[in-house]
Formats: C-alpha cells, sequence, structure tokens
C-alpha cells in the first residue's frame, strides 16, 4: 500500500480480503525458537502451542483451537470465561498478546518455509 494517511492504511485493514489477513495473524516466537528458526514471528494455525502473555489468562499455555481470519482473533484451549448460567465459553484472543511456545510442522509445506529461512 502507498498511502500513509491512517483511515486509507485502517480502511485497506478492515476491508483485506482473508489471503491477505493472514498477515495480521501472526504471533511472536518464544527466545528458544527464535534462535532456533532464526525468525522473530510466525502465523498461527491451529495446533501450536502458544503461552496467552497479557490479559487475566496471562500464563496460560494451551493449543489453538481456532483461528478467525474475518476477525483476526485465535482461540485457545484453557481460555474461556463463564456465562451467569454457568456455561463455559471460549474466549477469543488477539495474536498479539500470546507467544508462541511449540509449532504444529505436520504440513510439510509450512516445515519448507521455516528449513529455508534458518539455512
Amino acid at each position: 500500500m502507498k498511502s500513509i494517511q491512517p483511515r486509507k492504511q485502517r480502511k485497506a485493514r478492515y476491508t483485506a480480503p482473508l489471503h491477505m489477513r493472514q498477515k495480521y495473524v501472526h504471533a511472536p516466537l518464544s527466545k528458544a525458537l527464535r534462535e532456533e528458526l532464526k525468525k522473530r514471528s510466525a502465523q498461527l494455525r491451529k495446533g501450536d502451542t502458544v503461552k496467552v502473555m497479557r490479559g487475566d489468562h496471562a500464563g496460560t499455555e494451551g493449543l489453538v483451537e481456532e483461528v478467525n481470519l474475518k476477525r483476526c482473533t485465535i482461540k485457545v484451549a484453557g481460555v474461556s470465561n463463564y456465562r451467569a448460567d454457568g456455561t463455559e465459553v471460549p474466549r477469543t484472543i488477539h495474536p498479539s498478546n500470546v507467544m508462541i511456545v511449540k509449532l504444529e510442522l505436520e504440513d510439510a509445506k509450512r516445515e519448507k518455509i521455516f528449513a529455508r529461512r534458518s539455512e
């Protein structure tokens, strides 16, 4: 994008198609992963293990259960709220508030991306 006007930057982010929104769902890597992969952040995927760094659930570790590109949020196992009637509801978290502790590398394409960088 060429414009530096904040309103156009915001509009581009809000109206971005889903394949572009994947870039917004990145999270920083833990120090161990950072040294190993020589990368600072990575795209979040279902199955990654993350640690919540901010908010009421800070310090909680869990698997990413869902990545919502439409809202740019994720759901983590073990992070939930309770309704007035006592039912448990998963809580959505912004990707910038978590840190990736362990990556899901079953996908050969994803493994190739990290291998290319760490050479």
